[in-house]
């Protein structure tokens, strides 16, 4: 591959040579790559790859940094408005942080068994097939992704602006614009360097894990004062309404939203250095840190605020400080501002190798399957935005979760099957149906060697992973 921008061998490309051959309609979209670069040697094609640099501190990073955003700050009162008393609230955090390590580990099995990029599609769609697999993918590009990233961002745009705003709410136009440039701005960091991605993300986890130490800590100053009264076992399962076992299965679903994360660092597999390894370290790292963190944050707050306090409050953190940091207060709502600042980054690092991984596999637009010739990122998809008892505990407390949410709340999930479902006929018009007419292919083929022109990306070189036997029989 020349270094030149005008002799750029974009030839190394040809959609015959993707990741993945469509049949005839993969051929047909090879003659009109030719036609259009015209011949030439396939030079340098394998000396562009993903590049292996997320080290143990950046893994850790992505799972913690996911993990904890706004919630802990702002709402983590639906658990204790569903649990009833403290402490019971107190005891689904605990339960539904061992549950989070229970999957996060099988989850760690699956990941070095299949060390390939994507995380849950790559594992649906080679165990349970092509069309299981794209459903996954296609519910995750039409509604997670892209709302999960603007409800982030405009959080971190409310936060930035209500110090500005003390007395009133910030105006829509400026939450909006201000969001729009959070989103362009991560971009662009992503797109320029993995290196830079995770530098970001190192930090503002960093920032956000001082944030709540700063909770804890005041917490820990207030039990000294003897401020525990609603710790204490005889008042902290008073209850403010009666037990209700459909309640407490939603506060356990609350309490596994807040955790929701850990499986992120799968998304990225190919890039993290020695996985065999650092993927479960960072897992064994990060889900007990949050845990703790995430108990004894809540535990913090009831040493200021009774429980109707808090249940009453919109953003728990900002009033927690509010009432012991004083003219300090400012803090709270600017550490929930950096810490989804943060959030948004680890979303689109990791949504884009979902998406990246999707391509791969022929399920999304080739073109989100390239990356850049020397940053080697994924810039286009950037820009689209152990033992069986463990599997089966996970698979059964979800499986109890998800009939109550079926109990209670049967149209919101019909409403999301039916969202689903909408990826099946997509699937077999564009996946599925590989005889596909030629000047469609030729069409597709054009676009797609155009906006890598624009990109300057191509198909990253394949190599296979060892397996975990063959990596120790190597050393």
């Amino acid at each position: 591959m020349s270094e030149g921008g005008d002799t750029l061998d974009y030839q190394s490309l040809r959609m015959t040579e993707g990741p993945r051959k469509r049949g005839s309609g993969g051929g047909h979209q090879s003659e009109s790559a030719d036609s259009l670069m015209g011949d030439g040697e396939n030079a340098g094609s394998t000396d562009v790859a993903l590049k292996k640099q997320i080290g143990l501190v950046s893994a850790c990073g992505i799972i913690v940094g996911n993990i904890i955003g706004s919630g802990i700050f702002v709402s983590p009162k639906g658990v204790l408005e569903n649990a009833s008393s403290v402490g019971v609230a107190i005891i689904v955090w605990v339960t539904t942080g061992v549950i989070t390590a229970i999957g996060a580990l099988c989850y760690a099995e699956l990941g070095v068994t299949i060390p390939k990029s994507g995380g849950d599609y790559s594992y649906v769609k080679d165990i349970f097939g092509g069309l299981a697999g794209f459903l996954r993918l296609w519910i995750a590009v039409l509604v997670i992704y892209p709302t999960n990233q603007a409800v982030i961002a405009l959080t971190f745009a409310n936060y930035v602006l209500q110090p500005i705003f003390p007395s009133c709410l910030p105006p829509d136009r400026g939450l909006r614009l201000l969001a729009a440039i959070c989103l362009l701005l991560l971009t662009w960091v992503n797109c320029h360097s993995v290196r830079w991605a995770m530098c970001v993300q190192d930090v503002f986890t960093a920032g956000k894990l001082l944030a709540l130490g700063l909770i804890i800590i005041m917490g820990v100053v207030q039990i000294c004062k003897g401020h525990y009264y609603w710790l204490e076992p005889a008042h902290a399962f008073e209850t403010f309404r009666d037990y209700d076992v459909g309640l407490i299965a939603l506060s356990f679903l609350q309490g596994s939203f807040a955790y929701g994360g850990w499986n992120f660092l799968n998304y990225v597999t190919e890039e993290l250095v020695d996985p065999f390894r650092n993927l479960p370290r960072a897992i064994f790292i990060s889900i007990p840190l949050v845990t703790f963190v995430y108990v004894s944050a809540n535990m913090a707050y009831v040493t200021a605020m009774s429980p109707q306090e808090l249940l009453a409050s919109n953003a728990v953190a900002v009033t927690f400080g509010e009432k012991l940091l004083g003219v300090m207060s400012w803090i709270m709502p600017i550490s929930v501002a950096l810490s989804t600042f943060g959030g948004v980054n680890g979303s689109l690092f990791t949504s884009s190798r979902l998406f990246f991984a999707g391509a791969r596999e022929g399920h999304l637009p080739r073109l989100l399957a390239m990356i850049h010739v020397k940053r080697c990122t994924p810039i286009p998809a950037l820009l689209f935005t152990v033992s069986l008892v463990w599997p089966v505990i996970y698979l059964l407390f979800w499986a109890f979760l998800l009939i109550f949410s079926l109990y209670s709340e049967p149209v919101v999930c019909g409403i999301g099957l039916a969202i689903m479902m909408t990826g099946v006929p997509v699937y077999f018009l564009g996946v599925y149906w590989e005889n596909k007419p030629k000047y469609f292919d030729i069409a597709i083929g054009k676009m797609t060697h155009l906006c890598q022109k624009l990109c300057s990306v191509v198909y990253p070189a394949m190599e296979e992973s060892p397996g975990p036997q063959e990596k120790d029989d190597g050393e």
